[in-house]
């Protein structure tokens, strides 16, 4: 006997299995293609820097194991969320189960949370490095540095499993779950919560840090310039301020590009439900995820070392003997 629509996609959702699936087009081959390429991109990315920091001990430091915490939140996003995602957005007539719809909702607010606070950390932590280097080397260590990454990904596990049970994301799992797409409720409450924990307060701290490190990257600059016995020190400061300001202006505009528009059109979704707003926060869930793509090339391709220690496990030099003792920091400027 053959099934109804309405009884095949409830049998897609009692089941961990997708059904109801069409043929694929040529559109929607060029789609995964394309997917595989970012996801590709994002996971090697992150994995060379996650090899790079575990491998190298010289590069074991404080402001580097943040580093590795972005990557591996990054990586995870790859891996698990970027796959789950669009492959719902592609194929829209498939029908997810419970296992499914479970694993993409807690992957896919849990890791960019993780990320974005990453992000965040890794500001504090550059702004205590240059507004008080003494301070900072005796104070923070490794061992406080691990610390402080264990507290921030179990906290953001917490904040995402809080925000998924109470707005009753577990409880009635069935009546979230349609054919094409994993429904995610987030009431008016929360949604201003988390607007502002997860958006606000981080853009915020990181705007501000670093307008701050480009002030203090001046007023050394200035007295660096000062110093009339060393003309050539004054060409090194300037182009340095130069490259700070560069610098400054590539994070900020790409953390705000990137999350921007998935939070301001979540905001407006929480009091304007109709389709276009569903669509641009569907959209806008890409922006988020590629700035996981974007962040190995902001806060390692940016490092000589990483182009070093890349071009070591690439060729396998890190089979060798001793290879993680390797100073891959000899040229660092």
């Amino acid at each position: 006997m053959n099934l109804t629509e309405e009884h095949q996609e409830a049998a897609c959702v009692h089941s961990n299995f997708s059904c109801l699936g069409t043929p694929l087009t040529a559109a929607d081959v060029l789609l995964y293609v394309s997917v595989a390429v970012v996801v590709t991109l994002t996971v090697c990315g992150n994995f060379l820097v996650i090899i790079s920091i575990c491998h190298f001990k010289q590069l074991q430091t404080p402001t580097n194991f943040l580093l590795l915490s972005l990557a591996m939140s990054d990586f995870l996003v790859g891996a698990i969320v970027m796959p789950l995602y669009f492959t719902m957005l592609i194929d829209s007539q498939r029908c997810f189960g419970i296992l499914y719809c479970t694993i993409c909702n807690v992957a896919s607010y849990y890791l960019p949370t993780l990320s974005i606070y990453n992000v965040a950390l890794i500001a504090v932590d550059r702004y205590l490095a240059i507004s008080n280097p003494f301070h900072y080397s005796m104070k923070m260590t490794v061992n406080v540095t691990l610390r402080i990454i264990a507290i921030l990904w179990l906290y953001s596990f917490i904040y995402i499993m809080l925000l998924l049970y109470f707005n009753e994301n577990f409880t009635d799992m069935k009546a979230n779950i349609t054919c094409g797409e994993c429904i995610v409720n987030v009431n008016t409450v929360w949604a201003f919560v988390d607007f502002i924990s997860v958006f606000v307060l981080p853009c915020s701290i990181i705007i501000f840090i670093y307008l701050n490190i480009f002030v203090i990257a001046k007023k050394h600059a200035k007295k660096i310039r000062n110093v009339r016995m060393c003309p050539k020190v004054n060409n090194s400061s300037m182009e340095s301020e130069r490259k700070a300001a560069k610098t400054l202006g590539v994070l900020v505009a790409v953390f705000l590009l990137c999350l921007l528009p998935y939070y301001v059109s979540v905001f407006f979704n929480v009091y304007i439900r109709n389709r276009s707003v569903n669509l641009a926060v569907s959209i806008s869930w890409i922006l988020i995820y590629l700035n996981s793509s974007i962040n190995p090339i902001i806060y390692a391709l940016f490092y000589p070392w990483f182009q070093r220690s890349a071009k070591l496990i690439i060729t396998l030099k890190i089979c060798g003997t001793d290879s993680s003792v390797l100073h891959v920091l000899s040229q660092e400027t």
